[in-house]
């Protein structure tokens, strides 16, 4: 489908219909959040129904959100000690692999025959749709890294993880993308990593995007784009077919472990539909975690499990943040998208779009770990991190542009437009409105009662249902910091018993950081959308101590 993935140059009716899905989202989550303030004042005992059909809603997507985190967090651990290179050097012969499996021995336990299961179902999917992968000695990995304002330390912490991928690495070219208007010193901090890493890989390119180019806007897609135009010149040159590619994306602070890239490989090679599909890993935001104040440790450690939530449901997951995918799809489809902030996942639904709905995205049982947002002080962390989510919640721009795509699409099945853009538009909704509804709205109808809702039985039962509900969150909630503690990173020093008793009270912070640092950036965005006032991407503030 011919479908320019951009709001740029619109005019009539396009630009009609993309200006009615920018105010939508917006527009109904001031709705639900007003509307219900109204409604506490004017009509209660409707209110109050309304608030407690919420916190249903709420306790049971609450409890749908820890079983599947459970279930997410039972995959990584039981892939951690997989052989991935091997198993990818497995599919070189892949009839040969599939006998030595089947013959493997079945009195091991059940969780390794669980995984083993697993990858004979791979094997037999790759057998029966004769998608035979390519040798996993022919694959290259182009790995892009946009740097803005970024430091020597965190640049040279990402590209030092990946040059620990041995044997892999003599097939790896990275190509850090640096922005022109970047400050003197931190082009001289690339100079400096680039002389000490070039050796490490099949080749390390350092490409500069020069800025102004028409058609584009101050975004990191546009980085990113230029620089994988000038690795499509190299690998041109060096003969290597772009079927063979796979490109990964990755933020700046972007740290992987030493089997990312065999995972990575296997997963393509895996895949029948390679050239058709993202591979997302599971970010995780650990690098600094033990560094920043507790509010920016619990926010990123829910982001961290929201991603992880994300990866049990591959119909609907989305890429974010670093991601890979075929070389050959980008360069076909036209790139990442050159004017929009959020290019993590406008490039899934510009791929989407693209191939007519045959596009997916395959989950890789493999974490990566970032940077948590930190600004140096308190204060100015707290202002940085609004600022970080109110970029992602930016994402919301992409909502008009893949409704205008359905609305063209002749090819996409009915059931796949609604499910998709019902998930894109309820989650930028819920995300924005309901925990105002759960923190703060939800508790006027008991504060001002009318006289008419304090004489009924539903005045009285509330609190009761209240403390019932919220009784039952707490168990989720001790089930998030139990497994907080078994996910996030060791300490590099001990502290105290007391010190650490305090990290476990971070988690009652939670409402204020769902309001304050969820809640209000993501209605500012859609708000932003609505009125038409477009954000330039605004890069997170992140250093290292030490």
């Amino acid at each position: 489908m011919k479908f320019i993935y951009s709001r740029q140059g619109l005019k009539g009716k396009e630009e009609f219909v993309q200006r009615v899905f920018e105010i939508l989202p917006g527009l109904t989550s001031w709705t639900l959040v007003l509307g219900l303030i109204g409604l506490s004042f004017w009509q209660p005992l409707v209110s109050a129904i309304f608030v407690i059909i919420f916190l249903l809603a709420w306790i049971m997507r609450l409890f749908y959100m820890t079983l599947f985190l459970v279930l997410s967090y039972l995959r990584l651990s039981l892939e951690k000690g997989t052989d991935w290179l091997a198993r990818a050097r497995g599919l070189d012969r892949l009839d040969l692999y599939r006998e030595e499996l089947a013959k493997a021995d079945r009195g091991k336990k059940w969780l390794s025959r669980l995984i083993l299961n697993s990858h004979l179902r791979d094997l037999e999917m790759l057998k029966t749709r004769g998608k035979v992968p390519p040798l996993s000695s022919d694959i290259r990995h182009l790995v892009v890294v946009p740097v803005i304002k970024e430091s020597e330390a965190v640049i040279e912490a990402n590209i030092a993880s990946i040059a620990k991928n041995t044997p892999l690495t003599r097939q790896i070219v990275v190509a850090i993308a640096l922005e022109s208007r970047a400050a003197d010193e931190v082009k001289e901090g690339v100079r400096r990593v680039v002389a000490k890493y070039r050796g490490e890989f099949l080749d390390l390119l350092l490409v500069e995007h020069p800025e102004g180019l028409p058609g584009e806007a101050r975004v990191k897609g546009a980085n990113a784009t230029f620089a994988a135009k000038a690795a499509a010149e190299y690998f041109r040159g060096k003969g290597v077919p772009f079927e063979n590619v796979v490109v990964s994306c990755f933020d700046t602070d972007t740290v992987v472990r030493p089997d990312y890239f065999a995972c990575l490989t296997y997963s393509f090679m895996a895949c029948p539909d390679r050239h058709r599909a993202s591979f997302q890993p599971v970010p995780v935001f650990h690098n600094n975690i033990w560094e920043v104040p507790g509010f920016a440790r619990v926010v990123e450690t829910g982001s961290s499990f929201f991603q992880l939530i994300e990866t049990t449901d591959p119909e609907k997951l989305v890429t974010f943040s670093s991601h890979s995918m075929s070389f050959q799809a980008l360069v076909e489809m036209g790139y990442w998208p050159v004017d929009m902030i959020s290019d993590d996942s406008g490039i899934f639904w510009k791929a989407y779009l693209y191939f007519e709905g045959q596009y997916r995205v395959v989950p890789m049982p493999m974490t990566l770990s970032m940077d948590v947002v930190d600004a140096g002080t308190w204060w100015r962390t707290v202002v940085s991190l609004y600022k970080q989510k109110r970029r992602w919640a930016w994402g919301v721009e992409n909502f008009p542009l893949v409704m205008r795509g359905f609305l063209q699409s002749k090819k996409i099945s009915l059931y796949n437009k609604i499910r998709h853009g019902f998930k894109l538009f309820e989650g930028h909704v819920t995300w924005a409105a309901l925990p105002f509804l759960l923190t703060l709205v939800g508790w006027l109808p008991a504060i001002f009662p009318s006289e008419e809702f304090s004489n009924t039985v539903l005045y009285y039962s509330a609190n009761r249902f209240t403390q019932a509900i919220f009784g039952l969150s707490s168990l989720a909630l001790a089930g998030t910091i139990g497994m907080s503690i078994w996910l996030l990173p060791k300490k590099q020093k001990k502290y105290p018993l007391l010190w650490t008793l305090v990290h476990g009270l971070e988690w009652f912070l939670v409402p204020v950081i769902l309001v304050f640092l969820s809640a209000m950036p993501a209605l500012d965005a859609q708000t932003r959308l609505m009125f038409n006032r477009r954000m330039e991407f605004w890069v997170s503030d992140k250093r290292r101590q030490g």
